[in-house]
């Protein structure tokens, strides 16, 4: 029988539209103006877009010339990374002051564990206000926050009322909130998992939550064990004060099956400008670069090379994997799906190849 542990509370926080945020908080005559944070030319991408653009279905990872379709009055800005990060630390800043229990998941988005909290609040809904407050009144910016009692029910509820969402979803009520959920809202499911879901014909979580443990595993294999879980309300990771991010990728797959050598590889350019926006979301930098190409007959193959300096521009990421897809057969039926994975952390890299001090 599975337990679902209830004692935590677990805050998720979620900055509203950060980069673009900071940018309309920096400069006010961009306020209340659909703007987008990335390269407007030639192959650009959107990393973030504020609120006023999305209504016109403008996007994250969205190709800028697609968003001009949309918007024709998107106005673009050039990211300054470094000084988003500095925003962050100033927001990290602030959890601590509540706890020291913070796991960053990007530059805009963390989870805090605030079960014993330095506040002395007896309710996470009462420490998530008083982040959120502290915030908008120093900082200029706006946050959404959930609450409940592990991480997946935390990171649902901070999504449910953007922006500036407050949402709790408490014990006693998960189920009935899981229920109202459809597949791709369950985290770890993305497009290719949940058209497989649907082709079991399961859209919603009461339908997922009738499949056996033994059919889930036989169809999405070890996640199969994770779906079961979640969809009973139970996620027993903890909230883990040091992340190493060991990883930042990004893949695609194909309603219908690539063939043709130039189709791949605009895609390859088109998921390398993606991957980079991760990167700088993330602040992550790796050496390693690693290409996973999937067959129309779901066969998998994957490329590897590592570079003398860490992946960091988009220009270098797609020499590099032309290079990778060069050294992969592509079956005359074609492809399903393409990813890019950068790894091998460069400060990492960097510390084991130094001499060590001490011998064994």
């Amino acid at each position: 029988m599975l337990v679902r542990d209830v004692s935590r509370k677990v805050v998720h926080i979620d900055m509203d539209a950060f980069y673009a945020s900071v940018e309309q908080r920096d400069r006010p005559e961009l306020r209340g103006r659909p703007i987008a944070v990335g390269h407007a030319e030639g192959r650009g991408v959107v990393a973030t877009a504020s609120y006023e653009a999305r209504r016109f279905g403008v996007r994250s990872a969205m190709p800028s010339a697609r968003a001009r379709e949309l918007c024709p009055g998107l106005i673009f800005v050039e990211g300054r990374m470094s000084h988003y990060k500095a925003v962050s630390r100033s927001i990290h800043a602030i959890f601590r002051r509540y706890t020291d229990i913070i796991e960053p998941i990007s530059l805009d988005e963390a989870f805090l564990d605030v079960t014993v909290n330095k506040a002395g609040l007896a309710l996470g809904v009462d420490v998530a206000r008083a982040i959120k407050h502290d915030i908008r009144t120093e900082l200029g910016l706006v946050a959404s926050a959930g609450v409940s009692y592990n991480k997946f029910l935390a990171k649902i509820a901070s999504d449910w009322r953007k922006p500036d969402g407050l949402c709790t979803i408490h014990p006693d009520r998960a189920l009935e909130f899981i229920d109202r959920l459809p597949v791709e809202l369950f985290w770890g499911v993305g497009p290719a998992t949940a058209a497989r879901l649907h082709e079991l014909g399961i859209y919603r979580a009461p339908e997922l939550r009738a499949m056996p443990l033994s059919e889930l595993r036989r169809h999405f294999g070890t996640f199969g064990w994770t779906l079961y879980q979640f969809v009973r309300g139970i996620d027993r990771r903890p909230v883990r004060a040091v992340r190493e991010r060991k990883s930042v990728g990004c893949e695609e797959t194909f309603s219908r099956d690539l063939r043709g050598a130039g189709e791949i590889v605009a895609v390859l350019r088109s998921l390398a400008d993606e991957l980079l926006v991760r990167l700088d979301k993330a602040d992550f930098s790796g050496c390693t670069l690693t290409l996973k190409v999937r067959s129309f007959d779901f066969t998998t193959r994957t490329r590897s090379m590592t570079s003398e300096r860490p992946y960091r521009d988009a220009v270098q990421i797609l020499n590099d994997a032309e290079k990778l897809l060069a050294g992969v057969a592509i079956p005359s039926r074609g492809i399903r799906l393409l990813g890019l994975t950068v790894s091998s952390p460069a400060e990492s890299l960097r510390h084991a190849s130094e001499p060590s001090l001490f011998e064994d």
